[in-house]
């Protein structure tokens, strides 16, 4: 079975809308909700940012049942990962153990304002792989002292954790990282249709969901939704060798400068067509994954979330 969720994107709107729209695409029959953990907006134009952990808390209260995760914390610079899994058991206290922790190696943009600079890919994935474990034992209560490469712990204990462990899944975008996330998560996270991934995923012996965000634009007409896309998500064209390494909102415009509508729109399935929007999620579903973060590029998310409930959920549960 197939479970759609709702992409809750920090970079574009504020705490308070954050919380209404969860709200609402939890009255529209949305299974899960992601939210972006991030510093600083990809863009200027996108203009927000607000800190993702004290968001979860007010969704955990404003919402009974859908789930919450966010896609993707980065527990390697900006985070110490204790306090990551203690932001996640109490976050999974909150909501009653509807929360799942999405974790991933970060970008530049949101990591490098700690003052520690940006390491290379392989201490990256080295960083990661040590943090995952911090996590993952304090999580269980199996650990409490650590000395790693990169990270320790001195006798430290979550003294509110709940008796279900809160599942951590692991985001990859090639099969090394895949790999790491069926040794050591309990799901995958991918923003492209490669079953390879799965595979690799699966091979490592993860067993878990595997997520997939699929970023869309509903508007009225597809002119619309194209110029939208491009105001507002123009920077997801630059791959991610791009996208882990620029530091600054100035840097993604001008590696997006030359980037039209029409080339964001081979990415970004646009337009008022359900029946468009649900073959750009199919390619996932065909790939292998179970579920399917939809990510509604710009403002008009009362109007996505109102299309998802009457037109397109009944196109994709059919």
């Amino acid at each position: 079975m197939t479970h759609f969720g709702y992409k809750l994107m920090s970079e574009e709107h504020g705490p308070k809308e954050l919380v209404r729209n969860l709200q609402r695409a939890e009255q529209a029959g949305f299974d899960l909700a992601a939210i972006s953990d991030h510093f600083s907006p990809w863009i200027e134009e996108q203009g927000h940012a607000p800190l993702a952990w004290s968001v979860l808390g007010a969704l955990a209260q404003a919402t009974s049942r859908i789930g919450l995760m966010t896609a993707v914390t980065c527990p390697i610079m900006r985070y110490h990962p204790a306090i990551i899994a203690q932001g996640a058991a109490t976050i999974a206290l909150l909501s009653d153990d509807r929360f799942t922790l999405g974790l991933g190696a970060g970008e530049r943009l949101n990591e490098h304002v700690a003052g520690q600079g940006w390491p290379g890919i392989g201490e990256r994935h080295e960083r990661l792989s040590e943090a995952i474990d911090v996590i993952q034992g304090l999580l269980s209560g199996e650990l409490s002292n650590y000395r790693g490469q990169y990270f320790s712990l001195d006798q430290a204990k979550l003294y509110d954790r709940p008796q279900r462990k809160v599942p951590v899944a692991v985001a990859a975008g090639g099969p090394e990282a895949a790999r790491l996330a069926g040794r050591k998560g309990e799901g995958l996270v991918a923003t492209e249709p490669k079953r390879e991934l799965i595979e690799a995923f699966r091979e490592a012996g993860g067993s878990g969901p595997c997520y997939a965000e699929v970023s869309l634009c509903w508007a009225e007409t597809e002119a619309e939704a194209q110029q939208t896309a491009h105001r507002y998500f123009r920077w997801s064209v630059t791959g991610w060798p791009v996208q882990a390494e620029l530091p600054t909102t100035r840097g993604f415009e001008a590696a997006s400068r030359h980037i039209t509508p029409e080339i964001v729109a081979q990415q970004v399935s646009c337009g008022p067509s359900a029946e468009r929007h649900a073959e750009s999620i199919a390619k996932y579903i065909e790939a292998g994954f179970d579920h399917i973060i939809l990510t509604q590029v710009g403002p008009q998310q009362e109007e996505f979330i109102g299309f998802f409930e009457r037109d397109l959920a009944p196109r994709l549960r059919r």
